[in-house]
């Protein structure tokens, strides 16, 4: 995707609009029609979830006379007019609030579907007529808009599980299988960063090298069965093991456990094994209510962790996050380093590379610069096309509707 040819990114595009297509089925089953969902922050009305995702493609390719240009493209230069009137108005997030989203009125369902295959055909006709080996520069938006895409199927996954919707990219968290329990990692200088040549994040340029120093590192992100001996020893309670604002945080919002999680006390399922008690957590939907028993997996990676979560967890375990430089470098260079199965919680803020310089798309990383915390890795929901071990992600410390959890470091 990266790095490929105009027919792999084509590939990327139709492989990720089936996606969609199939997350708006589900959404309507569940919804009807009308695909009403509460106002809530880390929810957006479905039908202007997936009328965005139409509005972004035609906006930076089939209106954007620039589009050739890449990167160098001229953000305030006059475009045609959408083929949807209105769509400027519902559908840019630069300029409608979050919160406005629910008092617009927006197309409906038949109108959204249009929306999305006219300007899906509109782009794979455009990018029918570049060569088979096009440049960077002419790919950069059809590159763009694909992972833009599949980053918005990510998004409906987090939804629907919130809302206790059954889709077909159903999220799980499957155990990974690790030949070794840490990887050792030496002192080393490790060039941080994408490189020039194909696409790129914003936030991913700038190549510099940081120093490491010598670690051991968690070969697999932290499993139930590691994390849980934590909660029942009544780590929710204890205010040591977490940060002021993690602290704050938790009293905030009344868990005591992971969101994920609900406990079922059943006194005959305790034993003395190596995983007793963790039969008393069952795994399920938020709409569920609590006494349904479901399977946990312990081998699982422990997901839907706040990052206070899991600082909390590594203070307790005398263990540390890694930096996102320790989690690329391991990420690109250790055998048996696996990782894909939850995003990861890195000890780095998200913040701008030497020489920052925001991409045409401006609102992608600037803003978010200094607020939020910088992920690594994917999840099972994660298109393919978007997993990339030089991939920053970003969330607020708070998200635990997130499918994230973490790895720690030791000296």
């Amino acid at each position: 995707m990266r790095t490929g040819t105009r027919d792999d990114v084509r590939e990327a595009l139709l492989a990720i609009r089936v996606n969609t297509l199939a997350l708006l089925d589900d959404y309507a089953t569940a919804l009807g029609s009308s695909l009403q969902v509460p106002q809530r922050p880390e929810l957006n009305p479905p039908l202007w979830e997936w009328g965005h995702v139409a509005w972004f493609q035609e906006f930076w390719v089939a209106r954007n006379r620039q589009r050739a240009r890449g990167v160098a493209c001229d953000v305030a230069h006059t475009r045609e007019k959408s083929c949807l009137a209105g769509a400027d108005a519902w559908y840019n997030s630069s300029e409608v609030p979050h919160d406005s989203r629910w008092q617009l009125a927006l197309p409906d369902l038949t109108a959204t579907r249009d929306f999305l295959n006219t300007t899906h055909a509109q782009t794979l006709g455009l990018l029918d007529e570049l060569p088979l080996q096009a440049s960077d520069d002419d790919l950069y938006f059809f590159r763009l808009v694909a992972l833009h895409e599949a980053m918005h199927n990510e998004a409906a996954v987090y939804m629907a599980q919130t809302l206790g919707i059954q889709v077909g990219m159903a999220l799980a968290s499957p155990p990974l299988t690790t030949p070794i329990p840490t990887v050792h990692m030496p002192a080393q200088t490790h060039v941080v960063g994408s490189p020039a040549q194909g696409f790129a994040f914003d936030n991913e340029l700038g190549r510099h090298p940081i120093e490491l120093a010598a670690c051991t590192m968690d070969a697999a992100p932290v499993s139930w069965s590691r994390y849980l001996p934590f909660v029942q020893a009544g780590g929710y309670q204890d205010p040591q093991w977490w940060s002021p604002a993690g602290w704050a945080w938790l009293q905030q919002s009344g868990l005591k456990a992971p969101r994920y999680l609900r406990r079922v006390f059943k006194p005959n399922a305790i034993d003395s094994g190596a995983n007793s008690a963790i039969t008393t957590w069952a795994k399920v939907p938020n709409n569920v209510e609590s006494g349904t028993v479901c399977s946990l997996n312990p081998a699982a990676s422990a997901t839907h962790l706040s990052l206070h979560e899991a600082q909390a967890w590594c203070r307790w375990a005398g263990r540390a996050l890694p930096t996102e430089a320790q989690w690329e470098y391991a990420a690109l260079t250790q055998p048996g380093f696996a990782w894909g199965s939850v995003w990861e919680w890195t000890a780095s803020s998200f913040a701008a590379y030497p020489g920052f310089v925001p991409h045409p798309y401006r609102d992608y990383s600037q803003p978010w610069f200094g607020t939020h915390q910088a992920l690594r890795g994917a999840c099972a929901a994660t298109s393919p096309w978007l997993a990339h071990a030089r991939y920053r992600n970003f969330f607020e410390a708070h998200r635990n509707d997130v499918a994230a959890g973490f790895r720690s470091c030791g000296g």
